[in-house]
């Protein structure tokens, strides 16, 4: 038996921006005094540090190299090699995020080669939203280039763009070279591919700590960002079984909701790692408590293992996904026609 196949225990990354608050803080229970601008938690993260058993104090990056498939499975490595392909976090926008746009692996690996990120393909599951929370999700109409980039030299982009009302348990699908924005009073869960490439389009004159404004990237921004509208807007779940939801899927990632109420055995597949996120409640995943907000990284090779809620809890369950094999074929199973399909399990 491999010492080195065991549910990984991470430590979060505190990120603090100027659009942070205290909201996020205060519903993971974190200790007083509490930050001002706490505006993301990343949870499952390459840079992470392991917390538990033989690879404490080693990354998970570090991990995933060592063991390969025996962590990762087998389905990204045809396209990411040993590089633990997925970001998990939580934000909180206290304060409305730049409009920004992220690139595609393409672009990421031939311009951004250097950095070592991916393309950022995205998506978000809304735990929280005041009254009246809005996204920015692409544009309200067709655009281009020239157009786009008048409207941001005359201060004018705010009439281009579209705004989606959101509440919780909404969840958008945010494809690399998609305009976007959280906006304020905001809490949500993101799963994206393993990038931190940002280019930000406007920021409403906003400056950084150093007194001056926030720096643009403009031109890179013009390069990627899709000028039509979004055909869709929000991702609706599809229902695999009672108590679990797909909520939506891509080439790079699976996100779905699980809502436990008595201990269920589930086994990891030799395809993909696993991982499990706590949103309402608490369990011991795979012989780990977890307590709202707590995340476990579950190597491929693991095999069957055990969730034991207290009372109901809600998790985020995340994995590398072959669309064809581990969702499309069984939600046909199921009776879901291709166009019901279409709509959660994206090929993009």
């Amino acid at each position: 038996m491999n010492m080195m196949i065991y549910p990984l225990r991470l430590e979060p990354k505190l990120d603090h921006r100027l659009w942070g608050g205290q909201r996020l803080a205060r519903w993971l229970g974190l200790p007083d005094p509490l930050p001002k601008d706490l505006a993301e938690v990343w949870l499952i993260y390459a840079k992470n540090r392991i917390l538990n058993g033989e690879l404490a104090d080693k990354t998970l990056e570090e991990a995933s190299e060592q063991l390969g498939a025996q962590l990762l499975g087998s389905q990204s490595i045809p396209r990411y090699g040993h590089d633990f392909p997925q970001l998990a976090k939580f934000i909180d926008a206290n304060a409305k995020l730049s409009i920004q746009v992220h690139p595609d692996d393409a672009y990421a690996h031939s311009v951004e080669a250097h950095t070592g990120f991916h393309g950022k393909t995205e998506a978000w599951y809304i735990l929280h939203a005041e009254p009246g929370a809005t996204l920015i999700y692409g544009l309200k109409r067709p655009s281009n280039r020239q157009e786009f980039a008048s409207a941001v030299a005359d201060g004018r982009l705010e009439e281009l763009v579209n705004y989606v009302p959101v509440q919780a348990g909404d969840v958008v699908f945010v494809p690399a070279g998609t305009l976007h924005a959280i906006n304020e009073g905001i809490l949500l869960f993101e799963i994206q591919q393993k990038s931190d490439l940002t280019y930000r389009v406007y920021d409403y004159q906003r400056r950084g700590p150093d007194g001056k404004l926030r720096e643009l990237h403009l031109e890179k921004a013009l390069d990627v960002i899709h000028y039509h509208p979004p055909e869709q807007e929000k991702i609706p779940p599809l229902t695999l079984e009672a108590g679990r939801d797909l909520l939506v899927a891509c080439p790079y990632f699976a996100l779905e909701r699980l809502q436990l109420s008595q201990p269920t055995s589930f086994t990891t597949r030799p395809t993909s790692f696993e991982t499990w996120t706590v949103i309402q409640g608490r369990a011991t995943v795979a012989g780990e408590p977890l307590r709202l907000g707590q995340s476990l990284v579950l190597p491929a090779q693991l095999g069957e293992y055990l969730i034991e809620p207290e009372g109901v809890t809600v998790l985020l369950r995340t994995y590398y996904p072959n669309l064809i094999d581990d969702l499309i074929h069984p939600l046909r199973r199921l009776g879901y026609s291709e166009q019901r399909i279409a709509q959660t399990v994206k090929d993009a």
